[in-house]
């Protein structure tokens, strides 16, 4: 027992590392700019990114399938080394043959989104896993919690560190108080934020490769068949469906996360509309990283007091107060209402999370994690093209056509009765499903 403790416990620490490292990405801040000073259009950046969630919604399951199957710690050293990949594809790619350069950074793209969803699912079953047979799976609520607040407090650091990296004439201020005599121009200052990352990505695959594997899996040297594959994934699939409370927890996850994930994704244009200056963006995300801190506290303590009922209706009631108040474009004390989004996407998450890994039986819970992660992002995509559909539905008006703010404003008017009309429709078949929360893992024998 004493040594199962010690593989818990140093998977812990290799877990929170891994979550660092992985999600801490530094051209986050100017994600969208930096392609473009690459050399792609918008069109090509919208491409890029089609391509990024389409690797994501075709490698989610098979990469959980895997997991069960051969074991977590193969393919969590996968996505570190993945990563490391996509960096150096990206941070080396030539700009001279912008045809060449749209492909390279598609084969990035797709590195990435293999990265992601082989890490998907499977970093949080090995360490539940750890847990679970060290005899403290109780405890899985204040690791989330701790994995949270770290993983806010990178991201809070990259957000920062990464805007300054990718501005030249910030960079040449630095360079000449060190003594340095240098002038740098953008090209040269475009590539730091992805330098950078590459070396935590170096770091993001040395805390995979000191994770612990607690299961026996198959080994590399034997054959993995497609009907074996096949057979884990239907088996997973009729689990869920037979299973009420595993699908009324991804329905409402999928539910809320699709909306909140559709309207922060234009929080740069929200900000401006409620008047801030692009130069505040950064501190406004460095700002609701440290609040992610907090909200992993307040989520740890909501699973042990109320039920998945009570914090279903809470986080709802706090996303719709949200859209509610977002319409009113309220400048500056606006923000607020946009904070409240992040508030529960972050409860979202943590809930989901836990009340997940406390239901699945280890031979699938990877799986399970990995068909919760495809339904959040199909969830995302179908939402993605009802607002188009919307946006050019309402760009047919006259008043709306010409003016991208007031556009912008009239789209976000339908973001409160969307969520109330889908919100509506989870209750309906919470209460034609009836599911429970089960004490222990449930076995699928049988299924």
């Amino acid at each position: 027992m004493q040594e199962k403790l010690e593989i818990a416990r140093s998977n812990i620490r290799n877990f929170i590392a891994f979550r660092m490292f992985f999600s801490a990405r530094f051209y986050y801040p100017v994600f969208a700019v930096i392609y473009l000073d690459f050399g792609m259009t918008l069109e090509q950046f919208a491409i890029l990114n089609s391509i990024w969630a389409a690797t994501i919604i075709l490698a989610e399951v098979p990469s959980g399938t895997l997991s069960d199957i051969i074991g977590r710690k193969k393919m969590i050293v996968t996505a570190g080394i993945l990563m490391v990949v996509e960096m150096l594809v990206w941070g080396f790619a030539p700009t001279s043959n912008l045809d060449v350069l749209f492909w390279i950074l598609a084969i990035n793209r797709v590195l990435s989104g293999l990265a992601e969803a082989a890490a998907s699912g499977a970093d949080e079953a090995l360490v539940y896993d750890s847990i679970d047979e060290a005899g403290k799976k109780d405890e899985w609520g204040l690791i989330l919690q701790k994995v949270t607040r770290w993983q806010s407090f990178a991201f809070m650091i990259a957000l920062l560190t990464g805007g300054i990296l990718y501005d030249p004439e910030v960079m040449t201020h630095v360079c000449q108080f060190l003594g340095i005599d240098i002038h740098l121009t953008q090209q040269e200052t475009m590539r730091w934020p992805i330098f950078l990352n590459l070396v935590t990505a170096l770091l993001t695959l040395l805390a995979a490769l000191s994770l612990r594997e607690t299961g026996n899996y198959q080994s590399n040297t034997d054959p993995i068949s497609s009907k074996t594959a096949f057979a884990q994934t239907w088996r997973v699939a009729k689990w869920i469906a037979h299973t009420p409370f595993a699908l009324i927890i991804i329905l409402a996850a999928a539910t809320i996360d699709s909306a909140i994930r559709m309207f922060i994704t234009m929080n740069s244009e929200y900000y401006r509309q409620i008047s801030f200056p692009e130069v505040a963006f950064g501190i406004i995300g460095a700002v609701i990283s440290l609040q992610g801190m907090v909200v992993a506290r307040i989520s740890r303590e909501m699973t042990e007091r109320f039920g998945p009922n009570q914090n279903f209706l809470i986080i709802s009631f706090i996303t719709l107060l949200a859209f509610i108040g977002i319409r009113f474009f309220v400048p500056y004390f606006g923000v607020l209402f946009s904070m409240l989004l992040f508030v529960a996407m972050g409860m979202t998450g943590f809930c989901t999370s836990y009340y997940l890994n406390k239901t699945a039986d280890k031979s699938i819970r990877a799986t399970l994690l990995s068909f919760k992660g495809l339904a959040l992002n199909l969830g995302y995509g179908g939402i993605g093209i009802l607002y188009a559909l919307l946006v050019a539905y309402l760009r047919e008006q006259p008043e709306l056509s010409s003016d991208a703010g007031m556009l912008f404003q009239a789209s976000s008017e339908w973001f409160p009765p969307w969520f109330l009309i889908t919100f509506l429709a989870v209750i309906l078949c919470q209460l034609k499903w009836r599911g429970k929360l089960p004490s222990e893992g449930i076995s699928i024998k049988g299924a």
